[in-house]
Formats: C-alpha cells, structure tokens, sequence
C-alpha cells in the first residue's frame, strides 16, 4: 500500500510504502553495506542484524521507515523520526512541526543523472504534504559533502555542527516556505501523520 506518490517531470513516478522489515531486509542488507552507503554506519550488518534494526524502528512510537519506489521498482529508503524523541535529543531545540529524516537510494550502475535530487524532493514533498510538519531536520555526517549539496538544493540551511556518538553531524533545517522556494514544489496534503504527533499540538542520513 503506498502512502504517497510524485511524478517527476523527466523521471516518471516516485512512491512510498510502508517498510517491512521480514520481507524487506535481504534486499535493504545489499544497500546498505554496499561501498557508496558508508555513510548508514551498516557496512558490516548481516542480514540479521538488517531486520533487526528495522523491527526496531517499526515498533518505535518516534521513528518508522519506508520503502521508496521508482516507476514500481524498489530504488530508496526513507525513514522519518520525531527529533524530540531520536536522534537528536539534547543536541536540538525541537518544536512542534519538526520531523527528522533519513534517505538512502538504492546503488545503480549506471548512475541516473538527477535520480538522487528526485528522490530526496518526493521524500520532501512527502514529509511537507502534512500540514503538520513545519520543519524538516536532517543531521548528516559533516565529511558527506555529496548530501549537503543535495540538501542545500532542496532548501535546507546549516544550523551548525553537533557531536553525536557516531559522528560529527551538520544540523541543517529547512521550511516548507524555503523547500517550495528551492524546487517549486508545492506538497499535496494527504499523507500518514508523523510519528509521535499525537504529542504535539502544532504537530525527518541521509
């Protein structure tokens, strides 16, 4: 069952699903562990520990995780968190509307030109198209420079550095205002809630 969809103009459609983590895990295990997602800090998982980590999301009441299509074919991961509940706790000054997230694309070779921006502005689109979500906060490695440069083009802006247990990470935010300045894209609402909303009255590694 998607939860979202997005044609793009020169790339055709983009949708989500809900991940599941039994079914999904040999397929998410050749992702992450291969040489281009360094970055996801899982080169070494087995197929296992893939479906533990991702049980464990999905019985998160603050975090949850997506599997992301490409004209019907698995082609990214995109998992979302409440940044006052994961991730970020004591690093960020949460509010109500912020919604962390983390976006991995699936190894194609050849490299589509343009493919990773596509995604990352359907995850985006996603996340905006609830009316609640004011904020997107995103906390990639500061040595990711690929990422940043994909998230300064979809609008987000540099908070500062934060110390995490596994890494530097550059705090980036952007608004609904500065992601439709960035891309013209102005999110349908329509999508699931954001997990941990219920919480907040108002209310996303790469």
């Amino acid at each position: 069952m998607t939860v979202f969809t997005r044609v793009d103009d020169r790339l055709g459609e983009f949708a989500l699903r809900p991940l599941d983590p039994e079914e999904d895990a040999p397929l998410l295990h050749r992702w992450v562990t291969h040489p281009k997602a360094t970055f996801w800090l899982m080169q070494d998982a087995d197929v296992a520990e893939v479906t533990r980590e991702y049980r464990r999301i999905a019985a998160h009441p603050h975090h949850d995780a997506f599997l992301g299509l490409h004209r019907g074919r698995p082609a990214f991961l995109a998992e979302r968190y409440d940044p006052a509940h994961v991730e970020l706790v004591g690093l960020h000054d949460a509010r109500p509307g912020d919604v962390g997230m983390h976006f991995l694309c699936a190894p194609a070779d050849p490299p589509v030109h343009g493919f990773t921006r596509a995604v990352i502005t359907t995850v985006m689109a996603w996340l905006f198209a609830d009316p609640t979500t004011r904020r997107v906060v995103v906390e990639p490695d500061v040595r990711n420079t690929a990422v940043h440069a994909l998230n300064a083009a979809v609008g987000f802006e540099v908070v500062g550095t934060v110390a995490k247990p596994e890494k530097q990470a550059l705090l980036s935010i952007c608004t609904r205002a500065r992601f439709r300045a960035a891309t013209g894209t102005d999110p349908v609402p329509g999508t699931a809630p954001v997990p941990g909303a219920a919480a907040t009255p108002e209310g996303a590694s790469a």
